[in-house]
């Protein structure tokens, strides 16, 4: 297949309209709604006072793309499911395990990285702590809000486990063994994939641009790229009782794509629109993230001897009460170094490896057809 056949989809690349295909974000969402509506009577028969946690996790699941969902349902089609089987709707069941997991991920995530706003509202630390301060209560209102994230992270990691459990009661034993094995392994390398990126945070930086390089490319596979497209992958396969050699090919295809999208998020971190990602304009230079875009641009002004980019990306990544102007100034000094084109050059390689990779599968045609569509819709967005 041609690069200009592989573009040319008759499927539309927007993620939310891929997404509506076969009914997967509404099984999702269904299923999802379905979670929280039990929740809240059971978290309100405890204290009417913790529905404050069910509203602030039906929030998060609110939102989401649900492309890791659909990773998952057209892997499980393209390995030999069928729509018109009863299977379908427990793998969409899997799909919303996949997104109470990455809810409970975004939790924690936000309270590592002191982040203020969530797809354009107020992070759930934020809004405890708020609630704390409107409410007069005493001790320190900030550890309060992290406190509510924690737990909050907490609720949808169990969640994610429950219904992930009553999905795998939709299979026979050895397929739901199987996938339980998957997903046991996922969960386990994104929390040691998030220490990592904790790690990477307080660690000496700006001396070896290289071994920056390797140490954010390393954290982006275990926290980011498997579990955002190889594992969704993965378990769809699995779902489908698909050989050990195609689930093989699920990281062949999934890996690169996974590190292809998550440098997608870095560059638009930094540069993305904050109406369009619902962020603040450079939130990642403010949190400090080490991201293969800023070692690519350190490298280069270490290389240049470029002194007031060096000092700019040594001293105030991670300045938390920077100005949006002195982030547009970094912002144009990362730019400058042509780091953005060298991240785009990589982000290009790696799609292409894994359409190779995709290519060269066991899948039936349909399946293919709508991977290829969502491999670009992970890649070629704006949010």
């Amino acid at each position: 297949m041609s690069d200009d056949d592989r573009r040319l989809s008759p499927v539309n690349s927007a993620p939310a309209e891929l997404v509506e295909t076969e009914g997967v974000r509404a099984g999702v969402d269904a299923h999802l709604e379905a979670h929280v509506l039990a929740l809240q009577p059971a978290l309100r028969a405890l204290s009417p006072e913790a529905g404050e946690l069910v509203d602030a996790i039906a929030q998060m699941l609110s939102g989401g793309k649900r492309l890791r969902a659909a990773f998952c349902y057209w892997s499980w089609r393209a390995h030999g499911g069928s729509a018109d089987s009863p299977a379908a709707d427990s793998v969409l069941r899997v799909g919303a395990a996949l997104e109470l997991f990455q809810a409970a991920a975004l939790f924690h995530d936000d309270v590592m990285d002191r982040s203020d706003t969530r797809r354009g509202l107020p992070a759930a630390q934020l809004v405890f702590a708020t609630m704390h301060l409107r409410n007069g209560w005493t001790g320190d209102g900030a550890r309060f809000g992290d406190s509510a994230a924690i737990l909050l992270g907490d609720l949808a990691l169990i969640g994610s486990e429950q219904v992930f459990a009553e999905a795998l009661t939709g299979f026979d034993p050895e397929t739901a063994v199987g996938a339980l094995r998957v997903f046991n392994h996922m969960r386990t390398e994104v929390t040691v994939g998030q220490y990592l990126d904790v790690l990477a945070q307080v660690q000496p930086w700006g001396s070896d641009p290289a071994a920056d390089e390797e140490r954010a490319r390393a954290v982006i596979r275990a926290k980011s790229a498997r579990y955002s497209v190889e594992h969704p992958l993965t378990l769809g396969a699995a779902l489908a009782g698909a050989t050990d050699e195609s689930r093989r090919s699920c990281t062949d295809i999934g890996l690169p794509l996974g590190e292809a999208f998550q440098l997608r998020d870095d560059v638009l971190g930094v540069f993305g629109d904050p109406a369009t990602t619902g962020k603040p304009a450079g939130d990642d230079l403010r949190e400090g993230k080490r991201t293969v875009l800023v070692a690519r641009a350190m490298a280069h002004a270490v290389r240049v001897g470029d002194d007031r980019t060096t000092a700019m990306l040594r001293d105030d990544l991670g300045d938390r009460a920077m100005t949006e102007t002195r982030a547009r100034e970094i912002a144009d000094a990362i730019a400058a170094t042509g780091a953005v084109g060298e991240v785009e050059d990589l982000i290009g390689s790696l799609t292409e490896e894994a359409h190779r990779a995709l290519d060269a599968a066991d899948l039936l045609p349909e399946g293919r057809r709508m991977l290829r569509n969502l491999a670009h819709a992970a890649v070629d967005r704006e949010a």
